[in-house]
């Protein structure tokens, strides 16, 4: 298998997985899942995001997405992951109590130079691992994974439980209906 992984139906249901470098644990504090969350929001709308199920974990993202008409889900994946890297890497800089700074900014910093892509850090791993969603048992399975997800490591007792996760009552973010 490829490690380019793409999206090859413009039209298509995905399920969306992207990881930090190293999976480091970089997504501990609410306001790093926060940025994750605003992104999102603003990818919805303003770029055609259309999102059915999500969850933002310590170290990784997953998305069950697709693209509005006229609106390409690889663009908006690139979008969202370059803004939320720059402004996670600020928050890492400034948050007053973030313990763990110097060891991961030099970590991302290590994985950005070892990138000719990036000029002086990388957050994410360049992969998305698109996966396209074509049956309704296939929705239902990874929409089962997405939603267990923080329960199954161990995070909360209950899916509706953790709030950075399409679970979550009342909801952070507007989903659609399959």
């Amino acid at each position: 298998m490829s490690r380019k992984y793409k999206f090859h139906d413009p039209e298509g249901l995905y399920f969306i997985s992207f990881a930090t470098v190293g999976w480091i644990d970089v997504l501990t504090r609410p306001d790093y899942k926060d940025i994750i969350v605003d992104s999102l929001r603003y990818c919805q709308e303003k770029k055609g995001l259309l999102l059915y199920e999500w969850t933002v974990m310590t170290n990784h993202v997953h998305l069950l997405a697709s693209a509005k008409d006229g609106f390409s889900l690889s663009d908006i994946l690139r979008d969202l992951k370059k803004f939320t890297s720059g402004n996670i890497h600020s928050a890492i800089k400034e948050h007053p109590a973030e313990s763990r700074r110097e060891w991961m900014l030099a970590l991302l910093k290590e994985a950005g130079e070892a990138n000719p892509h990036n000029a002086s850090f990388q957050l994410w791993q360049e992969s998305n691992q698109p996966l396209l969603v074509s049956t309704p048992a296939e929705v239902d399975r990874v929409g089962t994974y997405i939603r267990m997800n923080p329960v199954n490591e161990g995070i909360v007792d209950s899916p509706e439980a953790y709030c950075y996760s399409s679970a979550y009552e009342p909801g952070k973010l507007r989903l659609e209906e399959l």
